[in-house]
């Protein structure tokens, strides 16, 4: 049986690793004794790492495991100023599968890394070199496209997934409204639910080699019309913010689907009628 390893089981980690226990055999780490007690009563066999203070290192680790698959989904932890540790990580991560001998790297990566630009964006919209070129790109696009280079250079089979912003169990984007200052009616809304961030993982795993997708909704409207949909379907009680007509970015998936997948939800508003589901 393929075994695989997930560094870093919160949120979609987690789901992730519940989703592919049947098919097969998983390790996944979260970076507490409490966190990997709740993935062993799961039934995942949960391990404890941290890149901050491992008491294993990864070669460790994956030579006792013996991964065929390794995935990364661990958030790069901007709002609390872990920029440049996270592309340390995923170079250390890259070092450690290449001594393993990894088959595949699944990287989670973010539609962060497009540039702060009103157009449709691709996956040939950003790469590590356009930085250079465009200050469009935010110091958080950097380090992420910084980090996927590792992974693209690595000489291991790869896939990375741009995740828009994910919403699911939990995670009505309707519990942000009481902290937004306005919503607009030309920027669309790029999100996509946990059960299609965990299936396209799963998709990437089976068909995907050396290649880059945007993981996200493929039919959204404004983020006016979404946030105050995902409004009336929560237990919030917030008035909505100024309305403004400012024309953002909107993200495509058109890659991902003529590659062969097919989208659980295939409309914004279905994510939001299903917000609860799982995987």
């Amino acid at each position: 049986m393929t075994v695989v390893t997930i560094i870093g089981a919160g949120w979609l980690g987690s789901s992730l690793a519940t989703y592919l226990k049947s098919e097969y055999t998983v390790y996944a780490s979260r970076t507490t004794p409490d966190g990997v007690s709740e993935l062993r009563q799961k039934g995942i066999n949960g391990f404890k790492f941290d890149f901050k203070s491992p008491e294993d290192s990864l070669e460790t680790v994956f030579s006792q495991q013996t991964p065929d698959i390794v995935i990364g989904s661990f958030p790069p932890g901007f709002r609390k100023g872990h920029r440049e540790e996270y592309t340390l990580y995923w170079q250390q991560l890259c070092q450690a599968c290449q001594q393993a001998k990894i088959s595949k790297i699944i990287m989670v990566s973010s539609t962060s890394v497009y540039p702060n630009c009103a157009e449709i964006m691709t996956e040939e919209s950003a790469s590590l070199l356009m930085t250079k070129q465009d200050p469009q790109f935010t110091d958080n696009a950097k380090i992420l496209l910084t980090a996927e280079n590792f992974v693209q250079k690595s000489g291991i089979h790869y896939c990375i997934l741009r995740m828009s912003g994910l919403v699911g169990p939990g995670r009505n984007p309707a519990r942000f409204i009481n902290k937004m200052k306005q919503l607009s009616t030309l920027a669309p809304a790029n999100i996509v639910h946990l059960i299609d961030a965990v299936k396209s993982i799963d998709f990437a795993i089976k068909n995907l080699n050396d290649e880059i997708v945007n993981v996200t909704t493929p039919y959204t409207v404004s983020k006016a019309e979404f946030y105050k949909y995902a409004l009336s379907r929560s237990e919030y009680d917030y008035d909505l913010p100024e309305i403004v007509s400012v024309e953002d970015k909107c993200i495509v998936s058109d890659k991902l689907q003529n590659l062969g997948y097919s989208f659980h939800f295939s409309a914004t508003s279905q994510a939001i009628d299903n917000i609860n589901e799982t995987p």
